[in-house]
């Protein structure tokens, strides 16, 4: 693959379909040799959180060596790059914009000169007051090389009058608001924090004789460490010379993490605030079938985030699990650029229907969620062309009626399904013979023990302020007033 740019008609076929998009994966590794090497390794695990951009710094007690680019993790490094990388201390991060655009210049890390050394981050999430923040420090002769949000927390961290390394970043993260899971490092000591409400992902684990910080465990078995514990809600741990501190950090809010992480981003085999998420997933698809039982023949999930899900939908129904659509895993990208009127171009792509599996039969569709909804709607019409007698489609997880302002890409609440049509309406649309969603009661019951949670898309509840997001709204109004 080209490193760079890319050509005008290439086109990722990940963004043909409606699937919600990853935000980022972040990993921090200090005091291991060859850290960067394990950072590489530990970013292919979480691949899956971010498929637009990857980058690699490290520092060796000289100074803190990046590289970062679009593309892939296999694609952007090879032996050669990691060999440019030396020392023990490492960060890692893999990309989908969910602000700032997808140039490279917004890439991570992001590297820095500072009073105290070199300064690296990474950080996954969505500041709601970057903006607002930004227009302070632009106000004061800030002068920004991205348009990242991330990069809002390296200047107020710069621009800190207090002389302590960790009181400075208490001190940037008290103007901060949003979601934030971020670790740095300065020079070879590394520090990792989470906002108030946890609505990020990040643990803690040991390698070696030195310790490993990352969104998912998923990344720790990948490397061969050993799952510690969680990075609290506004903890700040800082990792120097062997030794683990856990310093005053920000004061926690009511806990907020995101359950859309268990219902679609996390991958299966990763724990996440100390449950599994395969078995969190197939306990939303158990409670799916004690709400919209139906009889059919067979169960098959929208692979492969669904298929959790539909094995517990499976396993409480008694109907038979059955692998009724395949998705190929190797889709890249295309120089094709399909026509309007082919809208199932990119499902067609990504997936294809089993006939022998599926003709004649009342079939059960699982998927964990619904979107714009056209990719639900072509796989609808692929498995009516497959021969199904009946399709019956169950989604693991409410209603996504509100759009996300904490670290997941997705649509408008205008081109949210479930924001403008009723369940009747969107069931008409799909063209299925029933559909059924999980409640809201339902899937928070299902994994009570992590709860609460922040389920703003599903129920609208923001509990961090959208400071950014009502300033606009404000300017419009005022603008609308002028006219």
């Amino acid at each position: 693959m080209r490193q760079g740019g890319r050509r005008p008609t290439d086109i990722p076929l990940s963004h043909l379909d409606d699937r919600p998009r990853e935000e980022c994966g972040i990993v921090g590794i200090c005091g291991v040799e060859n850290a960067a090497e394990l950072s590489f390794l530990a970013l292919h695990a979480l691949q899956h959180r971010g498929q637009e951009a990857a980058g690699i710094c490290a520092a060796n007690g000289d100074r803190t060596r990046v590289y970062k680019e679009l593309g892939l993790v296999a694609d952007v490094f090879d032996a050669k790059r990691l060999e440019s990388l030396p020392g023990s201390t490492s960060l890692g991060h893999v990309r989908y914009s969910t602000a700032g655009g997808g140039q490279r210049v917004n890439a991570q890390p992001i590297v820095a000169g500072y009073s105290e050394g070199d300064l690296a981050i990474v950080h996954n999430g969505n500041l709601t007051n970057a903006h607002a923040v930004k227009r302070q420090l632009v106000h004061e002769g800030a002068i920004f090389q991205s348009t990242s949000d991330s990069e809002v927390i390296v200047h107020l961290i710069a621009r800190s009058r207090h002389r302590m390394v960790q009181a400075q970043v208490r001190d940037a993260l008290s103007f901060l608001e949003g979601a934030y899971s971020l670790v740095m490092t300065v020079g070879e000591t590394m520090y990792a924090v989470r906002d108030p409400r946890g609505f990020r992902p990040l643990v803690m684990g040991e390698l070696d004789d030195g310790h490993i910080v990352t969104s998912e465990t998923c990344a720790l078995d990948l490397v061969g460490a050993t799952y510690v514990r969680d990075i609290e809600p506004g903890e700040l741990v800082r990792f120097r010379g062997g030794e683990v501190e856990s310093l005053p950090g920000m004061h926690p809010q009511t806990p907020a993490p995101c359950i859309f992480e268990l219902v679609y981003f996390a991958r299966p085999d990763s724990y996440l605030w100390g449950m599994s998420v395969d078995r969190a997933r197939r306990a939303f698809g158990r409670q799916l079938a004690r709400e919209h039982p139906v009889a059919g023949d067979c169960v098959i999930a929208v692979p492969d985030s669904a298929n959790s899900a539909a094995l517990g939908y499976s396993e409480q129904s008694g109907i038979p699990y059955e692998l009724g659509l395949l998705r190929n895993h190797y889709i890249g990208r295309t120089f094709i650029r399909p026509s309007q009127a082919d809208r199932d171009f990119g499902a067609r792509v990504k997936y294809n229907p089993v006939k022998e599996v599926l003709a004649g039969q009342r079939v059960v569709v699982v998927d964990d969620s619904i979107v714009r909804g056209t990719t639900s709607s072509s796989l609808v019409k692929f498995i009516r062309g497959a021969g199904a007698a009946e399709v019956h489609f169950r989604v693991a997880s409410p209603p996504v009626r509100h759009p996300c302002y904490y670290g997941i890409d997705m649509p408008s609440k205008e081109e949210l399904k479930g924001s403008g049509m009723s369940v009747d309406e969107i069931a008409a649309d799909l063209e299925v013979d029933s559909l059924g969603y999980l409640s809201l009661d339902g899937m928070v019951d299902a994994v009570a023990e992590g709860s609460p949670y922040c389920t703003a898309c599903f129920s609208g509840d923001y509990s961090a302020p959208l400071v950014d997001l009502q300033e606009k709204a404000e300017n419009t109004k005022q603008f609308d007033l002028v006219l």
